[in-house]
């Protein structure tokens, strides 16, 4: 039986992360759980080995989202979307090296982070064709 993608949900804010998780739910879509820090999302990453990571820039903990995003793609070619309120150059230059499938300025909808999400996973699976 074919698993559908899932998506790890990277967020500080516990309560904006079970919305988020609603929202995917509600939308058919398969989440792998909820990290806040980046040990959490490394562990998740490999035991769950989401197709997808929406990763929050800002993190509880010493790292911050883009240092994560940048390991988990030189480590498991996990590549992420990224949800910012501070959205400037030198977050997106960090970020170049992780690929980024997107970007979500903070605060976002609903709706445009489930079709973002929803793009991302066309786009992963289209290039793995």
């Amino acid at each position: 039986m074919n698993q559908s993608p899932r998506v790890l949900i990277v967020e500080d804010d516990y309560l904006v992360a079970w919305q988020v998780q609603d929202a995917l739910k509600e939308a058919g879509l398969q989440t792998s759980g909820i990290a806040a820090t980046a040990d959490e999302v490394l562990r998740s990453a490999e035991s769950r080995r989401p197709a997808l990571v929406l990763m929050d820039v800002r993190l509880g903990g010493q790292s911050d989202g883009v240092v994560t995003a940048l390991e988990l793609y030189r480590v498991y070619g996990i590549r992420c979307i990224f949800a910012t309120a501070n959205y400037d150059a030198d977050i997106r230059r960090r970020a170049q090296a992780a690929e980024p499938l997107g970007w979500l300025a903070k605060p976002y909808t609903m709706s445009s982070l489930v079709t973002l999400v929803r793009k991302a996973l066309s786009d992963l699976h289209a290039a793995s064709q």
